[in-house]
């Protein structure tokens, strides 16, 4: 399982990320021993899981369920074009 994997095609270091707040990383601790459920049970199937990572730019929690035998991405939450507005939402809100 994959969890809080860094996605090399996102340029973090050109935005300054404020820390997680306790509340913040308290959700995540609950997401992942969720997601570590879902695939411990296999109720996804055997050959899909479900992995959570923290996309730092958009500041938003991202499930993917992802074809274990491809790596094909099923379905992810919210979809990447979303998260790339939340990122230029909270850009435009910082100057």
């Amino acid at each position: 399982m994959e969890v809080g994997k860094v996605q090399p095609n996102l340029a973090v270091s050109q935005y300054i990320v404020a820390p997680l707040s306790a509340q913040q990383r308290a959700e995540q601790q609950e997401i992942i021993h969720a997601v570590e459920s879902v695939n411990r049970m296999h109720l996804l199937g055997e050959y899909t899981e479900l992995t959570f990572t923290f996309d730092r730019a958009a500041r938003k929690p991202v499930l993917k369920i992802v074809d274990t035998r491809t790596k094909e991405v099923v379905q992810q939450i919210p979809a990447e074009y979303v998260l790339r507005l939340a990122q230029r939402h909270h850009n435009e809100q910082r100057g």
